[in-house]
């Protein structure tokens, strides 16, 4: 690891420590900074964009944790997306469960459906196996348009504000905190998963499953627990989700949505948790800025644009994606790697 060169640790606590060096201390309080005053200098509006990309980052991890440090592709996030958001409506609103524990519920349920689901990688691989999971996402999208009971044949289903005694959580500002504690626990179990022996596991049957095999790895089960857990924290996020929108339907949870959530671990970095929650701001962040940029042309003499703004908006996002993958391939997480590398070496190249 290029950044810790030169750092020697004489005790096993120092080696094992997530941070070695002063400015590593320094940018993480730095960080901390910048998350206590966020709210506070930002409008409602672009508030609850930030609200959005700690949602996408809950599922993000997930994912990278499958596909980035397993090896293991999956097209069905926005399927347990959902699978979470129904689960926890119904519960809060027909069975009158209270919100922490029917997104428990539904954490778990998304990571029992995962783990079925799974099931094919214990024999399939690569195309195969995002063909399965492509089938998987197709199913459940089909029990969200037509399986009448999950919405009492409504179309959609309510889901309640949480409640701290009597006060209702409405609000962007009270969601923000909320949201990054939870958000901040996943990335912090995310960090740590890969600093233990299950961890290490998920990586060797990345590198090579074979050999993982023949070193005592139990690659079939631990596959299947990788899904379990994507599609669990898939649920989570669908979950707080759907309290946050209080309104659950199925067009949130189409194919569409998880093509978005593959892009965020491709833009944001493969194998890095830091790396989805970078690809969950570019990802939420950049069409929300383009959008805004669209309606403010409409005050001015662009009218042509805005009559095909829908199709630019998708254009420009596109042109986005390649350029940027085009230059840093290994994406966000490398760049700022890279930019930290700079800045420990500066003024010398080496």
């Amino acid at each position: 690891m290029a950044t810790a060169t030169g750092v020697y640790n004489t005790t096993y606590r120092r080696d094992f420590a997530l941070r070695h060096t002063k400015a590593e201390y320094f940018r993480l309080a730095l960080l901390a900074a910048f998350v206590v005053v966020l709210p506070f200098s930002l409008s409602e509006y672009w508030l609850s964009y930030v609200n959005l990309i700690l949602l996408a980052a809950i599922a993000a991890v997930g994912l990278n944790i499958l596909t980035g440090y397993t090896g293991l592709v999956s097209l069905a996030t926005a399927g347990f997306l959902g699978v979470g958001a129904y689960t926890t409506a119904n519960l809060t609103t027909r069975a009158h469960w209270p919100m922490p524990l029917s997104v428990i519920a539904a954490t778990l349920l998304a990571a029992g459906i995962g783990a079925l689901f799974g099931l094919p990688a214990l024999r399939l691989k690569g195309l195969y196996l995002a063909i399965s999971t492509f089938a998987a996402q197709v199913i459940l999208s089909n029990r969200f348009r037509g399986w009448a009971y999950l919405t009492q044949g409504h179309g959609n289903i309510a889901a309640g504000y949480p409640t701290i005694g009597t006060h209702h959580m409405k609000s962007d500002f009270e969601w923000y905190w909320l949201l990054l504690v939870v958000t901040g626990l996943v990335v912090f179990a995310g960090v740590n998963l890969f600093r233990t022996g299950l961890g290490r596991a998920f990586i060797a049957i990345r590198d090579q499953d074979i050999a993982a095999e023949v070193m005592g790895v139990r690659v079939g089960a631990y596959k299947v627990l990788a899904f379990s857990i994507a599609c669990g924290l898939a649920g989570l996020s669908g979950a707080l989700q759907a309290h946050y929108r209080t309104i659950v339907t199925w067009e949130n949870y189409e194919i569409g949505t998880s093509f978005t959530f593959v892009a965020m671990i491709i833009v944001g970095g493969l194998g890095s948790v830091a790396g989805a929650v970078y690809g969950a701001a570019f990802m939420t962040w950049v069409p929300a800025y383009i959008t805004k940029i669209g309606q403010s042309l409409q005050q001015g003499s662009f009218s042509f644009l805005i009559r095909k703004l829908p199709a630019v908006q998708l254009t420009l996002f596109g042109l986005v994606l390649v350029v940027f993958l085009l230059f840093e391939p290994r994406g966000l997480a490398r760049l700022w790697q890279r930019a930290k590398e700079y800045f420990r070496i500066w003024p010398f190249r080496y």
